[in-house]
């Protein structure tokens, strides 16, 4: 038999109502919650179950939402199935809640973190004009090229490989620019702008990365046995203090998750669980390899067709 991947979605998952049957199932929820407002002054369960979308999108609190309902989903499937994974991984901000789920950070310490991770993300760039854009249908080589081509002026980078056929580019507004030109030119008939606060996992949001870190050395990270998927490199890790590095460097690096779910598959997992909203890494591994079985939980509702394929 193969080995089993849990994994956890990143930011733009999220939804006005999300994790709202798991609050309701476990009540225990609501206590992380009602301490998260008292910590960070922010009623992050009425923004989520009532919105408005516009305030739920804002990353200092998307990252903890998506983050909470990850959790919630992962501890309804776990009450019901002592199913233990041979490794975990998330998109991006989704490697802390994998973290949480593989022990090595605790639940509100991970909420938390992301929290002020968001809030650093959108403060760290100074002014600088920037843009992230999706594009679709092009080898993410030929778009790696072509930003280090532009970069020689403009700052642009390849910033999360998502899959084959999706890269996201992320950097100054003329470079971005400069990069949708060149695609174009090269055929591409889908290039998306992204609605986000900031130029996330590129070399502009630099001191973010130096604030994450500050704050990670206050929080207990314990040893784990299940390995991390880092985004950072695509290798196991199980290091409390390695992680914690890399946690920091992916602020500013490229989300190797194509790569991240090849790693995976070579070391034997045939089967990956994702526990979030939208079911967004799903149709992404999708499209890395068609082979592996993947389940995903966003609802209560979703579980019924898990639980029918377990047993």
């Amino acid at each position: 038999m193969g080995k089993t991947a849990f994994i956890f979605p990143g930011q733009g998952a999220q939804y006005v109502g999300m994790a709202a049957d798991f609050i309701r199932e476990n009540p225990d929820l609501e206590k992380i919650l009602k301490e998260f407002e008292k910590q960070n002054r922010i009623d992050l369960h009425k923004i989520m179950m009532e919105g408005p979308e516009s305030v739920l999108r804002e990353t200092h609190i998307t990252q903890p939402a998506i983050l909470f309902h990850s959790i919630a989903a992962w501890k309804y499937f776990s009450k019901r199935f002592n199913l233990v994974p041979d490794y975990v991984a998330g998109h991006s901000l989704g490697e802390f809640s994998a973290l949480v789920v593989n022990g090595v950070l605790d639940f509100s310490d991970a909420m938390y973190l992301v929290h002020k991770r968001g809030d650093f993300m959108l403060k760290a760039n100074q002014s600088t004009p920037f843009a992230m854009s999706a594009i679709i249908g092009l080898d993410a080589g030929v778009i790696k090229q072509l930003c280090e081509q532009v970069a020689q002026t403009d700052l642009v980078i390849a910033a999360n490989f998502n899959t084959p056929e999706q890269t996201v580019i992320s950097g100054t507004h003329t470079g971005v620019e400069k990069v949708t030109e060149l695609v174009k030119a090269k055929g591409v008939k889908r290039v998306i702008p992204l609605s986000v606060g900031g130029p996330f996992h590129s070399p502009l949001i630099a001191r973010a990365e130096e604030w994450l870190s500050q704050e990670m050395a206050e929080i207990s990270f314990t040893r784990s046995e299940i390995p991390l998927i880092s985004n950072f490199n695509a290798e196991s890790v199980n290091d409390p203090e390695t992680i914690k590095q890399n946690l920091a460097r992916q602020i500013t690096s490229p989300v190797l998750w194509v790569d991240s779910v090849l790693k995976m598959i070579s070391l034997g997992v045939d089967r990956f669980f994702e526990f979030g909203p939208r079911k967004v890494l799903s149709g992404m591994i999708k499209k890395i390899d068609r082979n592996v079985k993947i389940l995903s939980l966003d609802t209560i509702e979703d579980f019924y067709t898990i639980e029918s394929e377990l047993e």
